[in-house]
Protein backbone atom coordinates (compact mmCIF):
# COMPACT_ATOMS: atom_id res chain seq x y z
CA UNK A 1 0.00 0.00 0.00
CA UNK A 2 2.85 2.29 0.98
CA UNK A 3 5.00 1.79 -2.39
CA UNK A 4 1.58 2.45 -4.47
CA UNK A 5 0.79 5.93 -2.65
CA UNK A 6 4.36 6.59 -4.21
CA UNK A 7 4.25 6.00 -7.17
CA UNK A 8 0.74 8.33 -7.58
CA UNK A 9 2.78 10.99 -5.40
CA UNK A 10 5.79 10.95 -8.22
CA UNK A 11 3.06 11.03 -10.79
CA UNK A 12 1.22 14.01 -9.06
CA UNK A 13 4.36 16.06 -8.96
CA UNK A 14 4.97 18.39 -12.20
CA UNK A 15 8.96 18.61 -12.50
CA UNK A 16 9.56 21.74 -14.79
CA UNK A 17 12.35 21.20 -17.24
CA UNK A 18 15.73 23.56 -16.72
CA UNK A 19 16.81 25.77 -19.45
CA UNK A 20 20.14 28.17 -19.58
CA UNK A 21 22.00 30.05 -21.58
CA UNK A 22 20.14 29.75 -25.01
CA UNK A 23 18.62 32.36 -27.21
CA UNK A 24 15.42 32.46 -29.26
CA UNK A 25 15.23 34.45 -32.26
CA UNK A 26 11.75 35.15 -34.52
CA UNK A 27 10.20 32.30 -32.98
CA UNK A 28 5.86 32.49 -32.68
CA UNK A 29 5.17 30.96 -29.59
CA UNK A 30 1.36 31.95 -30.28
CA UNK A 31 1.40 28.68 -32.91
CA UNK A 32 4.50 26.98 -31.01
CA UNK A 33 3.64 25.93 -27.61
CA UNK A 34 5.69 27.18 -25.37
CA UNK A 35 7.81 24.36 -22.70
CA UNK A 36 6.98 25.58 -18.99
CA UNK A 37 10.21 25.34 -17.20
CA UNK A 38 12.77 27.50 -15.44
CA UNK A 39 14.90 29.47 -18.08
CA UNK A 40 17.93 31.33 -16.82
CA UNK A 41 19.90 33.70 -18.69
CA UNK A 42 17.68 33.15 -21.84
CA UNK A 43 17.17 35.84 -24.20
CA UNK A 44 14.39 36.17 -26.80
CA UNK A 45 14.58 38.71 -29.54
CA UNK A 46 11.64 39.51 -32.16
CA UNK A 47 9.06 36.95 -30.72
CA UNK A 48 5.50 36.61 -30.74
CA UNK A 49 3.98 35.79 -27.40
CA UNK A 50 0.51 37.21 -27.80
CA UNK A 51 -2.19 34.82 -25.92
CA UNK A 52 0.45 32.77 -24.75
CA UNK A 53 0.00 30.35 -21.62
CA UNK A 54 3.33 31.44 -19.67
CA UNK A 55 2.08 30.77 -16.55
CA UNK A 56 3.90 28.82 -14.05
CA UNK A 57 7.03 29.60 -15.88
CA UNK A 58 10.39 30.80 -14.10
CA UNK A 59 12.68 33.83 -15.97
CA UNK A 60 16.02 34.71 -14.32
CA UNK A 61 17.83 36.92 -15.31
CA UNK A 62 16.26 36.88 -18.86
CA UNK A 63 16.00 39.72 -22.15
CA UNK A 64 12.63 40.13 -23.98
CA UNK A 65 13.92 42.12 -27.24
CA UNK A 66 11.72 43.86 -29.49
CA UNK A 67 8.90 40.92 -28.18
CA UNK A 68 4.96 41.34 -28.45
CA UNK A 69 3.95 39.38 -25.60
CA UNK A 70 0.42 41.00 -25.27
CA UNK A 71 -2.46 39.36 -23.82
CA UNK A 72 0.06 36.29 -22.32
CA UNK A 73 -1.18 34.44 -19.04
CA UNK A 74 1.72 35.08 -16.80
CA UNK A 75 0.12 33.71 -13.16
CA UNK A 76 2.11 32.35 -11.06
CA UNK A 77 5.10 32.91 -12.99
CA UNK A 78 8.40 34.40 -11.78
CA UNK A 79 10.16 37.33 -13.19
CA UNK A 80 13.75 37.40 -11.36
CA UNK A 81 15.88 40.29 -12.93
CA UNK A 82 13.93 40.08 -16.29
CA UNK A 83 14.67 42.94 -18.47
CA UNK A 84 11.73 44.02 -21.32
CA UNK A 85 13.05 46.43 -24.40
CA UNK A 86 11.47 47.70 -27.11
CA UNK A 87 8.07 45.70 -26.19
CA UNK A 88 4.95 45.17 -26.64
CA UNK A 89 2.83 44.70 -23.48
CA UNK A 90 -1.05 44.73 -23.94
CA UNK A 91 -3.19 43.65 -21.05
CA UNK A 92 -0.57 41.93 -19.18
CA UNK A 93 -1.75 41.06 -15.44
CA UNK A 94 1.54 41.22 -13.46
CA UNK A 95 -0.50 41.22 -10.34
CA UNK A 96 -1.20 37.46 -11.10
CA UNK A 97 2.92 36.54 -11.27
CA UNK A 98 4.77 35.21 -8.65
CA UNK A 99 6.36 38.19 -6.24
CA UNK A 100 9.55 35.86 -4.71
CA UNK A 101 12.41 38.05 -5.70
CA UNK A 102 9.81 40.21 -8.32
CA UNK A 103 12.41 42.17 -10.16
CA UNK A 104 11.84 44.11 -13.32
CA UNK A 105 13.33 46.38 -16.04
CA UNK A 106 11.35 48.46 -18.84
CA UNK A 107 13.02 50.30 -21.64
CA UNK A 108 11.50 51.85 -24.67
CA UNK A 109 8.28 49.23 -23.98
CA UNK A 110 4.86 50.04 -24.76
CA UNK A 111 2.57 48.80 -22.17
CA UNK A 112 -1.04 49.40 -21.97
CA UNK A 113 -3.85 48.24 -19.85
CA UNK A 114 -1.37 46.59 -17.52
CA UNK A 115 -1.89 45.85 -14.21
CA UNK A 116 0.66 46.12 -11.26
CA UNK A 117 -1.62 46.26 -8.68
CA UNK A 118 -0.23 45.61 -5.09
CA UNK A 119 3.41 44.56 -6.24
CA UNK A 120 6.59 45.43 -4.35
CA UNK A 121 8.33 47.44 -6.83
CA UNK A 122 11.23 49.55 -5.35
CA UNK A 123 13.40 51.28 -7.40
CA UNK A 124 11.65 49.76 -10.91
CA UNK A 125 12.66 51.40 -13.71
CA UNK A 126 10.70 52.41 -16.52
CA UNK A 127 13.10 54.02 -19.32
CA UNK A 128 11.00 56.14 -22.44
CA UNK A 129 7.77 53.88 -22.24
CA UNK A 130 4.25 54.42 -22.73
CA UNK A 131 2.47 53.56 -19.88
CA UNK A 132 -0.97 54.40 -20.82
CA UNK A 133 -3.82 53.36 -18.28
CA UNK A 134 -1.77 51.51 -15.93
CA UNK A 135 -3.17 50.58 -13.07
CA UNK A 136 -0.71 51.07 -10.06
CA UNK A 137 -3.05 51.07 -7.14
CA UNK A 138 -1.41 50.33 -3.77
CA UNK A 139 1.48 49.25 -5.52
CA UNK A 140 5.04 49.87 -4.00
CA UNK A 141 7.21 52.57 -6.11
CA UNK A 142 9.39 53.78 -4.03
CA UNK A 143 12.70 54.78 -5.63
CA UNK A 144 11.35 54.25 -8.94
CA UNK A 145 12.30 56.00 -11.88
CA UNK A 146 10.03 57.20 -14.47
CA UNK A 147 12.36 58.51 -16.84
CA UNK A 148 10.65 60.01 -20.18
CA UNK A 149 7.33 58.09 -20.01
CA UNK A 150 4.02 58.97 -21.61
CA UNK A 151 1.17 57.81 -17.95
CA UNK A 152 -1.62 59.19 -19.60
CA UNK A 153 -4.44 57.55 -17.88
CA UNK A 154 -2.59 55.32 -15.20
CA UNK A 155 -4.12 54.74 -12.07
CA UNK A 156 -2.33 56.02 -9.07
CA UNK A 157 -4.54 55.29 -5.43
CA UNK A 158 -2.88 54.77 -2.31
CA UNK A 159 0.58 54.39 -3.99
CA UNK A 160 3.86 54.41 -2.50
CA UNK A 161 6.01 56.72 -4.55
CA UNK A 162 7.98 58.01 -1.89
CA UNK A 163 11.78 58.61 -3.32
CA UNK A 164 10.48 58.37 -6.83
CA UNK A 165 11.94 60.15 -10.00
CA UNK A 166 8.95 61.99 -11.90
CA UNK A 167 10.81 64.66 -13.37
CA UNK A 168 10.75 63.94 -16.77
CA UNK A 169 7.59 62.09 -17.67
CA UNK A 170 4.23 63.73 -18.41
CA UNK A 171 0.77 62.90 -18.75
CA UNK A 172 0.45 61.63 -15.05
CA UNK A 173 -2.34 62.67 -12.33
CA UNK A 174 -1.26 61.95 -8.97
CA UNK A 175 -3.60 63.15 -6.27
CA UNK A 176 -1.16 63.86 -3.35
CA UNK A 177 -3.75 63.41 -0.69
CA UNK A 178 -4.06 59.67 -1.83
CA UNK A 179 -0.81 58.56 -2.61
CA UNK A 180 2.50 58.76 -0.25
CA UNK A 181 4.91 61.03 -2.71
CA UNK A 182 7.31 62.38 0.24
CA UNK A 183 10.39 63.45 -1.31
CA UNK A 184 9.27 62.17 -4.52
CA UNK A 185 10.76 64.39 -7.28
CA UNK A 186 8.67 66.52 -10.07
CA UNK A 187 9.41 69.04 -12.76
CA UNK A 188 7.85 72.62 -12.91
CA UNK A 189 6.09 71.09 -15.86
CA UNK A 190 4.13 68.65 -14.08
CA UNK A 191 2.54 70.61 -11.35
CA UNK A 192 -0.65 70.28 -13.27
CA UNK A 193 -0.60 66.81 -12.62
CA UNK A 194 -0.24 66.76 -8.94
CA UNK A 195 -3.14 70.38 -8.61
CA UNK A 196 -5.72 68.74 -10.96
CA UNK A 197 -8.26 67.83 -7.98
CA UNK A 198 -7.59 71.06 -6.87
CA UNK A 199 -9.34 73.04 -9.94
CA UNK A 200 -6.77 75.54 -10.33
CA UNK A 201 -5.21 77.39 -12.96
CA UNK A 202 -1.00 77.10 -13.28
CA UNK A 203 0.47 78.97 -16.18
CA UNK A 204 4.20 78.89 -17.36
Amino acid sequence: MPILFLERLSLSIKVLALFQDKTFKKVDFSKEKFKKGEYDNFTFINCVFSNTDLSNNTFIECEFKTCNISLSNVKNTSFKDVKFIECKLLGIQFHECGTFLLALHFEKCHLNLVSFYKLKLKGILFNYCKLIEIDFTETVLTEAIFDECDLKGSIFNQTHLEFSDFRTSFNYLINPEENRIKKAKFSLQGLAGLLQQYNIEIEA
